[in-house]
């Protein structure tokens, strides 16, 4: 018997609210079909699109990919994975481009990567501090990646004085702990399409049925992390509206209230 075949997002026939709230679009995965890759993702429901770009100069290479998108709006900072190149020039690039381009809505992601170990932890801290420091001065939200680093992670924004400011935790793939952590100092949650996957993310959908309505969103981090039932091939906005019916299913609402719920607080975190 052959397997059945994947269904495709459009399928789902979800009205034009949703926002991915956390793509890279400008990575070269998507040179050969950037452009049908975003009228589908409009196909599929998404008015919305963040693009992160990792560093000013990603940003100054190819923010002119979403020149005729205005519905693609921007974050920009520098990855813990590249924290030792931040320099003093950087960072004054970033201020220059943040007060210039008003699609350009966070700072993110920023934060600490302990898993592939590519930069010293105090380096990693010193840039992530720095980078709050400049959305502070600007006002601008603020996205957050964190693997392995999470206690690390909240000692920082907390010791920064970064409780109740707009916080974004990128990637949510962690439990009950983290999630009443994030919640209790006012922050939001994006929940990639690790979701779906039924055998490994029990801790995930557990928090995910507690987190309140008003602090989820939904994103892809696409290419990577393509929700079932398109796992294991590459990511695009489209795909999250599969990651969107999983949120559904645990909080036991329906797929378009979800998928306007989450819409609503991302328009209204980035000022959409």
């Amino acid at each position: 018997m052959s397997k059945s075949k994947r269904p495709e997002p459009e399928s789902l026939e979800l009205p034009l609210a949703g926002v991915d709230s956390h793509a890279h679009l400008d990575l070269d995965d998507f040179d050969e079909d950037r452009e049908a890759i975003i009228e589908r993702a409009t196909a599929s429901g998404f008015s919305q699109i963040m693009n992160v770009f990792l560093g000013p100069d990603a940003y100054e290479k190819n923010r002119g990919l979403f020149d005729s998108h205005p519905q693609i709006s921007f974050l920009m900072a520098v990855h813990p994975n590249d924290a030792d190149q931040l320099t003093d020039d950087v960072l004054d690039r970033m201020r220059v481009h943040f007060k210039a381009d008003p699609r350009l809505k966070g700072v993110g992601e920023v934060g600490l990567d302990y898993y592939w170990e590519r930069v010293p932890h105090d380096v990693q801290k010193s840039a992530f501090i720095k980078q709050l420091d400049l959305a502070r001065e600007l006002s601008l939200p603020v996205v957050i990646h964190s693997r392995d680093a999470n206690a690390d992670t909240v000692a920082v924004l907390e010791e920064q004085g970064f409780r109740d400011y707009p916080v974004l935790w990128h990637c949510f793939g962690a439990g009950m702990d983290l999630a009443e952590t994030v919640v209790a100092n006012g922050w939001h949650v994006s929940i990639p399409g690790t979701v779906t996957f039924r055998k490994k993310s029990d801790d995930v959908q557990a928090a995910v049925a507690r987190i309140p309505f008003d602090r989820l969103m939904i994103e892809t981090d696409c290419p990577y992390l393509a929700p079932e039932p398109w796992r294991g091939k590459r990511n695009h906005p489209a795909l999250a509206v599969f990651t969107a019916r999983r949120v559904a299913q645990i909080k036991g609402r329906s797929l378009e209230d979800v998928w306007r719920i989450t819409g609503d607080n991302a328009r209204r975190f980035f000022g959409l």
